[in-house]
């Protein structure tokens, strides 16, 4: 009877055979759309005194979010946000494709909740907004994980307000149209900062080149509501 081999296999040998976990080439979920969207890294650490800039892409089939149905849904997003008091939403910029946030938060575990919570309910509200009125849409509304930048010092800090409430000029939205004879971008929080040059003196937020009696009450109106 052939007695049975002693010799056993080498620990590189059964390493292969029964690899788990650990970091391959090529693994995790890949980007999907045009662009790709923000790599799955760790958050970076922040104090509680750091505002953040934080940006969220929209999926094409939403549409431009430059319509007051998506201002409103968003505004209400933040207020939600503000209830629950996780994060804290200091401004807000709509432009076609995306949206700029200035937030502040306790820390990462607060910020994730917050963000998490907005998401959700700003979701749920452009879908309704997008329904037909009896049925609310149903798909993804953000094309992936938002984008943080991490502000730490004064003149960093000016600089991103003036990017982000002045962001319509950047993409062009101040050039046509009615749109050329507005101070501040309505799709933004921008007319709840105080220190405006382009409002000083000025009557009306949005003025008209030639104002009718009719639109002399429908901008009365926005301004009340």
């Amino acid at each position: 009877m052939r007695s049975r081999s002693k010799r056993k296999p080498r620990r590189g040998e059964q390493q292969q055979l029964f690899r788990r976990g650990g970091k391959r080439r090529g693994a995790g979920r890949k980007p999907k759309g045009a662009r790709a969207g923000e790599r799955h890294e760790a958050r970076p650490e922040f104090k509680p005194y750091h505002p953040l800039h934080i940006v969220m892409r929209v999926a094409p089939e939403v549409g431009s979010l430059r319509r007051r149905a998506m201002y409103r849904a968003l505004r209400e997003a933040t207020i939600i946000a503000a209830l629950r008091e996780r994060v804290r939403i200091v401004h807000i910029s709509l432009q076609r494709t995306h949206v700029h946030l200035l937030v502040e938060a306790d820390g990462k575990a607060a910020l994730a909740s917050g963000m998490q919570g907005f998401t959700i309910s700003a979701a749920r509200n452009i879908n309704t907004a997008l329904g037909d009125g009896v049925r609310r849409r149903r798909g993804r509304v953000f094309a992936d994980r938002y984008h943080v930048e991490v502000i730490t010092t004064p003149t960093r800090a000016r600089h991103v307000l003036g990017y982000v409430l002045g962001n319509w000029r950047k993409h062009g939205e101040d050039r046509d149209g009615l749109a050329r004879t507005w101070l501040v971008d309505p799709f933004s929080s921008a007319i709840l900062f105080p220190d405006w040059k382009e409002l000083e003196d000025q009557p009306w937020m949005w003025p008209a080149l030639r104002r009718s009696p009719e639109m002399t009450q429908v901008c009365s109106s926005e301004m009340t509501h």
